[in-house]
């Protein structure tokens, strides 16, 4: 049985079966999660940041989100949870000396390899291609492979020497059980976040309603020995002076105003000062003046003649 032009078809071409699932590559998916951003699908540049799932993202694409969150993007599920900068942090990466960069093979002649990683871990040595697992610690941000941390067990960090708990530390690009662990241990934390926040506002309420109580104690106890000396005083003056504590301080400054003004003498009336001296102050007699001598405009204290 044949076509037009002589040709005999194929059992395939005639014959319609079951479609294949498609699968996908590996090295593309491998590729996709550990050498570009979780959000903007770009290649991974420094400085490169993680969130407390372990999800890679150029810091650059993360501020913009946190900036602008109304704008359409293409996987925002990656970053529901990223409420602020606080919730990212900086990683501290070891170069791959053998990365060579993307201009490597620029003219197609010399063999690419795939699992090559821009990254390797400081202890070890292995590649950050996926294929090893990685981790971060959350309080300097370094990164090494879960190799490094088995083999050398230690409480401080390998690279810059800090001291970490096992809460800080956070799996890279985990699988679904180990994503689910982290996300119970981040609503953990920020639950404790929350109720240290708010003994922290109850313990300043507290302080300042003491310090408000004192300061009213304080004001309201010498108001109170002045009414008290008064009354204690007696006699006549006592019945004016009962009629409260405003009034005992308003008598008590009016007499001190009394008493300095009697104490004050004028310049002139000095017999120990000079002539010389005297003359220098506007109430000598040289300095008034006859009506002869004032003029028609009116000025403000004026000392010419």
């Amino acid at each position: 049985m044949g076509c037009d032009g002589g040709t005999i078809p194929k059992r395939h071409e005639l014959v319609k079966g079951p479609k294949k699932v498609e699968k996908v590559d590996k090295n593309a998916e491998l590729a996709a999660r550990w050498k570009y951003c979780a959000l903007s699908q770009e290649k991974l540049k420094r400085p490169i940041v993680s969130c407390e799932l372990g999800r890679l993202f150029n810091k650059d694409a993360v501020i913009e989100y946190l900036l602008d969150k109304t704008a359409e993007r293409p996987n925002v599920e990656a970053v529901a949870h990223i409420r602020g900068i606080k919730d990212i942090k900086e990683l501290n990466l070891t170069d791959n000396p053998v990365w060579e960069g993307e201009r490597r093979n620029t003219k197609g002649d010399r063999y690419e390899d795939v699992h090559c990683g821009m990254f390797i871990c400081p202890v070890v040595g292995l590649e950050m291609n996926g294929k090893h697992r990685f981790i971060y610690l959350q309080s300097c941000g370094c990164v090494f492979s879960d190799r490094a941390m088995k083999e050398v067990k230690t409480e401080i960090c390998h690279k810059c020497g800090d001291p970490f708990k096992d809460e800080d530390v956070v799996v890279l690009n985990g699988t679904k059980e180990e994503v689910e662990k982290l996300t119970e241990k981040m609503a953990e934390r920020r639950s404790k976040a929350k109720t240290k926040k708010s003994k922290k506002s109850k313990a300043a309420e507290t302080v300042s309603t003491a310090s408000e109580t004192k300061a009213d104690e304080t004001q309201s106890t010498p108001e109170e020995a002045a009414g008290g000396s008064s009354v204690q005083n007696g006699g006549e003056n006592s019945q004016p002076v009962a009629a409260g504590p405003s009034g005992s301080a308003s008598s008590s400054i009016g007499s001190k105003l009394s008493l300095s003004s009697s104490n004050k003498r004028s310049i002139q009336e000095m017999e120990e000062r000079s002539e010389v001296f005297k003359s220098l102050f506007t109430t000598h007699s040289s300095a008034k003046r006859t009506k002869d001598q004032t003029s028609n405009w009116v000025t403000h204290t004026p000392y010419h003649f």
